[in-house]
């Protein structure tokens, strides 16, 4: 017998859901009315060297959570009850943005598009990537909020603090780069950097100058998340950027650049509880996950797994 049991029948799960947990859909933002609202953004400005590699991202994370869409209401031990404690905290999902690979710009305009709207409905957008240049527009978008200044606590591997590369600098290696420029931004909290990354030593040190808190992932392991949660301050308005390749590859082998000595799930979940314990996150973004590059799944159901439990602390937060 070679074809694999569906487990998720074992479970009581639907073997026809499209959503992120089973969720309800809402493709029309202008009529969304929930909480939080998960969207899929396939592709921001990708490099001509590879394309929108990590298309394929937002449904295999949907899928990976295919087999709980029946238990989406029981008890859930990371959350300490029910993902959503109560049916009007309900997330929805707004299905994926249109892309077109040779034109990032009009990518940028949807995903900032999109994250605006989600924004005056007043709602948390959880925006499901997609490459790494997808923080860009949604941090811009959150620039049109008057007044509003954000606490950026970003988990990767990597710095993202590159002027240019390939002649693009709103590519994912600029991201942080690109955050420092807005004034919106007053705070950045860079979190899981390791081994030899894109970023040259100058790179490095243009962040440390513009006083960008680097909490490498060694000092992590060894000191705990709370060498990272101190540097929030009490009452921020928290934007959190959560790169696939933060975690170890043991764990998410479906990035580019596997490198040893990543995050734990528990080390990421407590970093986003504890940041919700400092202030309130406004939105966040789960990006560079890239399913090609998978084993049996396992990355695909650990990351999605961190979504469903940050869903829980927003719900939380909003309730």
């Amino acid at each position: 017998m070679n074809q694999k049991a569906d487990l998720g029948a074992l479970f009581g799960a639907a073997a026809d859901t499209q959503t992120f947990l089973g969720l309800e859909e809402c493709r029309d933002l202008a009529t969304l009315t929930a909480p939080i609202a998960l969207i899929g953004a396939p592709c921001a400005t990708p490099y001509r060297s590879v394309g929108a590699y990590c298309r394929n991202a937002p449904d295999a994370l949907r899928r990976a959570t295919a087999a709980f869409t029946a238990n989406v209401d029981r008890h859930d031990f990371d959350n300490g009850g029910k993902v959503f404690p109560e049916p009007r905290l309900r997330a929805v999902d707004c299905g994926n943005l249109p892309y077109d690979e040779s034109d990032g710009a009009a990518n940028r305009a949807a995903i900032a598009a999109a994250v605006k709207a989600i924004r005056a409905r007043g709602a948390v957008p959880i925006v499901l990537g997609g490459d790494d240049s997808i923080p860009i527009p949604m941090l811009e978008a959150l620039g049109a909020e008057a007044g509003a200044r954000y606490t950026i606590l970003q988990i990767d591997a990597h710095i993202d603090w590159r002027e240019v590369h390939m002649d693009e600098r709103l590519g994912l290696s600029s991201t942080m780069r690109r955050a420092s420029e807005m004034p919106h931004i007053e705070r950045i909290i860079q979190v899981g950097a390791r081994g030899i990354g894109s970023a040259a030593t100058s790179d490095y040190e243009d962040a440390l100058a513009w006083g960008v808190k680097f909490v490498p992932a060694h000092d992590l392991h060894r000191q705990g998340v709370e060498a990272a949660l101190d540097l929030i301050p009490e009452g921020s308005r928290i934007v959190i950027c959560i790169d696939a390749d933060a975690l170890d590859p043991a764990l998410v082998p479906g990035v580019i650049g596997r490198a040893p000595g990543g995050l734990t799930y528990y080390q990421l979940v407590d970093l986003i509880k504890g940041a919700a314990r400092r202030g309130r996150i406004e939105a966040m973004d789960f990006v560079e996950f890239m399913p090609e590059r998978d084993v049996d799944g396992i990355g695909a159901l650990t990351f999605a797994r961190a979504i469903t439990t940050a869903l829980g602390v927003i719900a939380r937060q909003r309730g």
